[in-house]
């Protein structure tokens, strides 16, 4: 079993930058891939970007492409995701997971408890 523990969020104004963490404990955090994703007022949960257990690949959806990145060091058990250029649009709860990786939901068997990002225009 991992637990996953997110942290970071805030408020920021447009074009600014934010950035949230993930620690994880209990299994191995190495062993899995590692995801965000985000879930907006009345839309649906949402890929944002994930990370191979290894770090050697990552994954962007195309709507946070060129603006975010997503890092991990396993020496700290902690995944994180940078994000530049804000836009009121990436306003959500940010969510990290971990499994064996996909743009998918069901490609995660662990999630963290989510974290508020909100972009004042």
């Amino acid at each position: 079993h991992v637990q996953l523990v997110v942290s970071g969020g805030g408020l920021v104004q447009a074009g600014g930058s934010l950035r949230v963490s993930c620690a994880g404990s209990g299994r191995p955090f190495s062993r899995y891939a590692m995801g965000w994703f985000r879930h907006a007022l009345a839309k649906e949960r949402e890929f944002v970007s994930a990370i191979s257990w290894g770090g050697g690949s990552t994954y962007n959806a195309v709507s946070v492409k060129g603006r975010f990145t997503i890092s991990r060091d396993n020496a700290k058990n902690t995944v994180y995701l940078q994000m530049n250029s804000l836009k009121p649009e990436d306003t959500a709860v940010y969510y990290c997971a971990a499994g064996a990786g996909s743009r998918l939901l069901s490609g995660y068997d662990y999630w963290g408890q989510g974290t508020q990002v909100t972009v004042s225009s």
